[in-house]
């Protein structure tokens, strides 16, 4: 029996994995102090209390034979379908409930959705990126090719045209580096990918945090749904970072080689996939209702507010960045030009701050850290008042 041999091409430690055990064995050597996460973005704000009546209401239901439900259909459940199609509808684009696949998060999707490409195609993707994105394609045996994002372009890396792909990763707005397209950007963006008969996989988690005049979906932008499959997510969004739910929108006219991508998509989840549970499907409905919009956003708004204060201590220290505010991910230029891992070590130790080392996120996020804005609001103004006093004393 053999293994899959490209799992040797991977890097050993998963990053947040890797941050994750390098903050345990400072905090088990350290016991007194008060250690302060602002690494992986995981949200601290409970659901809304409209999702929470939503699911509880559900539940109960399960608990009756008239209204039990056995297992749910692969797509997801109408009700849930529509409400996203009417989301969608708000701000102007025009989805259909039938172009919308329930997921257990936009990461699986992301991930999964290679089972339905050849082993053989050339996969772009942005550097630095969402680790997701390469460690799957890595998996699965992929070429994959890089597209810079740097200080210098506003880290929105752009095509080049004398480099071919068949499978193309975009982010926005951008994980790690909190940057977002243009409609003008993803207009060449989807351009390029006619041109070359590729697919783009465009990951819209964070729409909800965009704040500018800046498209919420890829397929606000002409040319699109020839070319682009959205994923979306809850976690941020509302909150259901432990619930599990996001969705995934496939134009019914998108089509490559010869085979409709919506019926393959729909042929791997009845396959290999159980849909999402009744409880948590009704609480994501909840999230689009009038009421859970209302309340959802004002957690947003809420993680916005932390942003400003991180974004406000580095324009104080002077240090460059981007994102913070079409996003929750702040990505800064290490002071005194010190690496990734060194000055993850340095805020650990001296400010007992934890951070992600951009460096794990690719060749191009050496030197940068991403922060997060999903703290409680006191530690992150605690946090930034730790970080302000031991840069200062690097100066």
């Amino acid at each position: 029996m053999n293994i899959n041999r490209n799992f040797d091409n991977l890097i050993e430690n998963y990053l947040f994995a890797e941050v994750a055990d390098r903050t345990e064995k400072y905090a088990a050597a350290h016991p007194d102090k008060k250690i302060i996460r602002m690494g992986i973005g995981d949200v601290t704000l409970p659901l809304a209390p409209v999702v929470v009546e939503a699911m509880k209401n559900a539940a109960d239901e399960m608990g009756h034979i008239d209204t039990f439900k056995g297992y749910p259909s692969y797509e997801g459940y109408a009700f849930l379908r529509e409400a996203i199609s009417g989301y969608y509808a708000s701000f102007g684009v025009s989805v259909s409930p039938d172009e919308i696949f329930v997921n257990d998060g936009a990461k699986s999707d992301c991930g999964n959705i290679g089972d339905i490409f050849s082993s053989d195609c050339t996969v772009l993707v942005t550097d630095p990126v969402y680790p997701v994105y390469v460690d799957t394609n890595i998996m699965s045996g992929r070429k994959i090719v890089y597209a810079p994002s740097t200080k210098e372009n506003g880290f929105c890396a752009m095509p080049d045209k004398n480099v071919h792909a068949d499978i193309i990763y975009l982010c926005s707005p951008n994980n790690p580096t909190g940057a977002a397209y243009s409609a003008d950007q993803l207009k060449i963006w989807i351009d390029y990918a006619l041109e070359n008969d590729a697919v783009i996989l465009y990951d819209a988690a964070y729409e909800a945090f965009i704040s500018d005049d800046l498209p919420r979906s890829i397929f606000a932008v002409e040319g699109a749904r020839k070319c682009a499959i959205e994923f979306c997510s809850l976690s941020k969004t509302a909150g259901f970072t432990g619930m599990r739910c996001g969705y995934t929108v496939i134009p019914k006219e998108l089509e490559r080689d010869g085979h409709n991508i919506g019926k393959l998509w729909y042929r791997r989840q009845s396959s290999k996939f159980n849909g999402v549970s009744y409880p948590v499907q009704r609480a994501a409905e909840a999230v689009f209702s009038p009421e859970g919009q209302h309340q959802t956003k004002a957690n947003i708004e809420y993680y916005k507010r932390n942003a400003a204060v991180i974004t406000e201590t580095m324009e104080n220290l002077g240090i460059s960045y981007t994102g913070g505010k079409n996003s929750p991910y702040i990505w800064i230029t290490c002071p005194n030009n010190m690496g990734s891992w060194e000055f993850f070590d340095f805020l650990l130790e001296k400010a007992n701050v934890v951070a992600t080392p951009g460096e794990g996120f690719g060749s191009c996020g050496k030197g940068c850290m991403r922060f997060t804005s999903f703290a409680d609001h006191e530690s992150t103004i605690e946090a930034m008042e730790r970080i302000k006093k031991v840069v200062a004393e690097l100066a």
